[in-house]
């Protein structure tokens, strides 16, 4: 069983197929943490609570409480009487003052996963081995009841956690932190992992030494940001894909979020992640309960490597929900970098014709088809055809589109307001400002309020109302600003830090009734590239768009970062135009399809103005792209080498379950002047096995490479060609023989 009590010792424990997690309860009733890491098979007394040791709990002695609660490993602290440490919750009584305590009541062990009432969380799909632990807290002055939720999940060594809080007096409790999860553990040593950058270089890896106090990432810009993601790992020093010990949280939330790792005195480290407590507060009327967001908890003994896939089959098993998540995707053109704002219904049509002849699925219109939009200064909002440019309408262009054989697809920002714009001259109240200020515009627009259910529904109703007119195969749902001027007009003052994670809310309401009334439509989530992609996202749609900058080099960081925690299948990962609109740099056309080929793939650019050369490459990366791709979503994922480090080159693999085959890409970032060849030892193969290698530029036809067991290609390696010349990539398939 996953989930076991023993009421002797007063400990739970959970366990999955690779790992332990331990909880104790003091005679008292404080709730501690005891262990979490390599599975243990025997029985744990406990004492490794700390209990007989000092500082004593208080009931041995009452003076020292203080003392004790500071160096107790607490399951999920309170604020407000005596550890000074991170908090998990901060709680105001009616008096205004903060303090709580929170002491075990009861628990419930039951079978499968809970939904949470209003946001993304994991389920159990069909997995009858997941288990829920449901551990009671109450404080008792302030009537306040805790549900600590524990759901493990054996296959996949991940423990997802979350928090319910239920006002049980007569009057309001003022919530102003809930974090979702803490861990209290002693220090090893430990380096602090995180997914940072800034636009167009989203989710790089960066690993520092944690020092005494507190080290964190987040976001207050209402959503989960280009700059810092809702990601942290603890690593043992030395770890890399194959070694070490790795601890990480992932919040499955699309807003404001804080992630702590705190070394304390006593060399004790916190490990925290939850809803950002800046800009937050919840009214919690009586008898109301409020939900925090789910953490995803996962540990590994045996490096990122195998973290990494935890979390690849956890998202694909449990978060997915998408019919197309085990299904080939359409490889679609989208018109954005060959177009901008100036297209109209015939330049679409070529695009499409000429799209159709190299192979390509689904033409995307992307930004400027909608009210009088010829630059980013009117019209989000007005989501009605701009009939000047799409002549006939858009039932017209679609039809014609499908008659020339693809599918279509449409960009929608629906949570930002034009001050150019009918709905904002109609009600300039529904967007977010503060009384008596003048909104702030970035990309020259306003947020939308979504607190709202008014504005809700009526963009719903626009969106809803286009989908209907035509038949549309696939929607890009963008948002391409941060939320500031905090303040709705419909709220009233006890509720405005309530706007934060209602605006969140909103979102999460209108894209479940978008996939409920289109249930086969293809979502594709975006936020100015990849300022929105974490879990919560992944609950809606199967895919998210990675980055805006879609120059192959700078996407071996930014895919890199992103597959460390997310399936190759939610990348979306397209190939460009060249020179690259971001950074103006020309790579090869094979290349460039190489390293699309880790993600969705697709192509963002005219196709009716490139070289001949590379167009006629298009049918064979189509092709490439159909043979390989289902390896590519479902394998497992295998990192070889990143070129952040010394030597010039990346590489990453998939391998099927069944090990019988697999796929290794290599991209020759600079050439060297070593013109020799060099053993590159792979990974994830059976080394019983005998595999056949082929080698595949794209450009010529393949090669074969000879027969290998996989001890060889693991042990003695893989011989690979020195490129000539900068940015030249390779394809290694294997199938086994």
């Amino acid at each position: 069983m996953s989930i076991s009590y023993q009421e002797k010792d007063r400990i739970f424990t959970l366990q999955t197929e690779r790992t332990t997690y331990i909880i104790g309860v003091t005679p008292e009733g404080y709730v501690g943490h005891i262990y979490y890491g390599t599975r243990l098979n025997g029985h744990v007394g406990s004492y490794p609570l700390r209990t007989g040791e000092p500082p004593f709990t208080p009931g041995v002695l009452p003076g020292e409480k203080c003392n004790f609660l500071g160096e107790f490993p607490m399951e999920y602290p309170a604020g407000g009487t005596g550890d000074f440490r991170e908090s998990a919750l901060e709680v105001l009584n009616e008096k205004g003052q903060r303090a709580a305590e929170l002491l075990y009541d009861s628990y419930v062990i039951e079978d499968g996963k809970p939904a949470l009432e209003g946001l993304p969380a994991a389920f159990a799909g069909g997995d009858e081995r997941v288990k829920t632990l449901r551990l009671i807290l109450k404080d008792a002055v302030l009537s306040l009841q805790v549900t600590l939720l524990y759901s493990v999940f054996e296959k996949e060594d991940v423990i997802t956690r979350s928090v319910l809080v239920t006002n049980n007096s007569s009057d309001i409790r003022t919530l102003d932190k809930v974090y979702s999860a803490c861990l209290d553990m002693d220090n090893h040593d430990f380096e602090f992992l995180t997914l940072t950058g800034g636009w167009g270089r989203e989710r790089h890896i960066e690993t520092n030494r944690i020092m005494h106090g507190r080290v964190s990432v987040g976001s207050l810009q209402g959503k989960s940001s280009h700059q810092e993601h809702p990601f942290i790992a603890l690593l043992t020093p030395g770890a890399d894909q194959k070694h070490g010990e790795v601890y990480g949280m992932h919040f499955v939330y699309s807003g404001n979020f804080k992630a702590q790792a705190e070394l304390s005195q006593w060399d004790m480290i916190r490990m925290t992640m939850g809803i950002h407590p800046d800009e937050f507060s919840w009214q919690l009327q009586p008898g109301q309960t409020f939900t925090a967001p789910e953490c995803v908890m996962s540990f590994s003994s045996e490096g990122l490597g195998r973290f990494s896939r935890n979390l690849h089959d956890f998202y694909r098993n449990h978060m997915i929900r998408s019919k197309y998540l085990h299904e080939d995707r359409p490889i679609l053109i989208n018109n954005w970098e060959a177009t901008y704002f100036d297209f109209d219904t015939e330049k679409l049509l070529s695009i499409a014709r000429e799209a159709k002849k190299a192979g390509i699925e689904m033409l995307v219109m992307d930004d400027g088809w909608f009210g009088h939009r010829d630059r980013d200064n009117s019209s989000l909002g007005d989501w009605f055809v701009y009939e000047k440019k799409l002549t006939g309408g858009l039932r017209y262009l679609v039809e014609e589109v499908k008659k020339i054989g693809l599918k279509f697809g449409i960009w929608f920002e629906p949570e930002m307001i034009s001050p150019d714009s009918e709905l904002y001259k109609a009600h300039p109240d529904w967007a977010l400002q503060v009384y008596k200020r003048e909104p702030s515009q970035s990309r020259m627009q306003y947020v939308l309020d979504y607190s709202r259910k008014d504005v809700r529904d009526y963009i719903y109703d626009m969106v809803a109302s286009i989908l209907h007119e035509a038949p549309i195969d696939y929607v890009k749902w963008d948002m391409n600003r941060s939320l500031s001027d905090i303040g709705s007009a419909s709220l009233p003052a006890g509720g405005q830090r309530e706007i934060f994670h209602r605006y969140v809310l909103g979102l999460y309401e209108l894209q479940e009734r978008l996939i409920t009334e289109f249930p086969d439509l293809l979502l594709e989530n975006c936020s100015g590239g990849g300022a929105r992609f974490d879990p919560g996202m992944l609950y809606y749609s199967p895919q998210i768009w990675c980055s805006d900058d879609m120059d192959s080099v700078e996407r071996l960081r930014i895919q890199e970062g992103t597959a460390l925690i997310y399936p190759l299948s939610t990348m979306g990962a397209h190939v460009c135009c060249a020179p690259n609109h971001t950074t103006g740099r020309t790579l090869p056309f094979a290349t460039r399809g190489h390293v699309a080929l880790a993600g969705t793939f697709g192509y963002e650019l005219d196709i009716t103005a490139i070289p001949q050369e590379d167009r006629d490459m298009i049918p064979q990366q189509v092709e490439m792209y159909h043979k390989y791709h289902m390896l590519v979503a479902e394998g497992d994922y295998y990192r070889i080498h990143s070129w952040n480090d010394a030597k010039p080159y990346d590489m990453w693999g998939v391998v099927s379950k069944d090990r019988t085959e697999a796929l290794f890409t290599h991209v020759q970032v600079l050439v060297t002047p070593v013109y020799r060849s060099c053993m590159i030892c792979l990974d994830g193969l059976d080394p019983a096995k005998s595999y056949s290698v082929k080698e595949e530029d794209g450009i010529n036809e393949a090669r074969d490479m000879g027969v290998f067991t996989g001890e060889e290609l693991m042990l003695v390696g893989l011989q690979v060609a020195p490129a000539r010349g900068d940015y030249r990539s390779r394809l290694y398939s294997l199938k086994e023989v």
